[in-house]
């Protein structure tokens, strides 16, 4: 991937709780995207590009966790180990938190009320927009969640979207979620 000041590299919830195979959520092939992940932030660094983080950060109840009416088990809790960055993770920029209300925090540019469906935006756009920034490469955990919702939103907002195959893994609920979300953000 060839970077530049104007590019950003979004790293998306590389979590303990998704990357760790002791993590609650944990995504198969999750380690193996720290590395590949490392890679990229080490080039967009040499390339005086800007490398931002996303970082699930719910409160310990929420309508997104299953225990209180959603569909996923309790993950990435506030201050907990699975909320923080993997520790192989070479972290060179700054941290989006996104669901810390206890909404639906799949982008990184947004969040979703699981009651009402409303929306409201992180501190992403303003992070990019504050340094220019016109491109951005997603990589990150999960391709079929949190990766898809990002670059979705990204390609909306105007931004020029690129996505690494290598450096992203997907959740599965469904076999094959993985590669109907890369499917998607092609289209898009």
């Amino acid at each position: 991937m060839d970077y530049e000041p104007s590019t950003a590299l979004v790293v998306v919830d590389v979590q303990n709780d998704f990357a760790d195979l002791a993590g609650s959520l944990s995504v198969a092939g999750g380690g193996a995207v720290v590395e590949a992940v490392n890679t990229q932030v080490a080039q967009a660094v040499s390339a005086g590009a800007l490398v931002v983080y996303t970082q699930d950060w719910h409160p310990p109840s929420t309508p997104h966790f299953a225990k209180d009416g959603g569909i996923w088990p309790v993950h990435c809790v506030a201050d907990s180990w699975g909320a923080e960055l993997h520790p192989r993770l070479t972290v060179a920029g700054p941290i989006v938190h996104k669901g810390v209300s206890g909404e639906d925090g799949y982008s990184g540019f947004t969040c979703r009320d699981p009651r009402t469906g409303e929306t409201s935006p992180t501190d992403l756009e303003v992070v990019l927009l504050e340094h220019g920034i016109r491109r951005v490469v997603v990589v990150g955990l999960a391709t079929d969640y949190c990766v898809l919702a990002t670059a979705l939103d990204a390609i909306t907002l105007g931004f020029e979207t690129a996505v690494l195959r290598d450096a992203v893994a997907a959740v599965e609920l469904r076999p094959g979620d993985g590669d109907r979300a890369l499917a998607a953000m092609a289209l898009a």
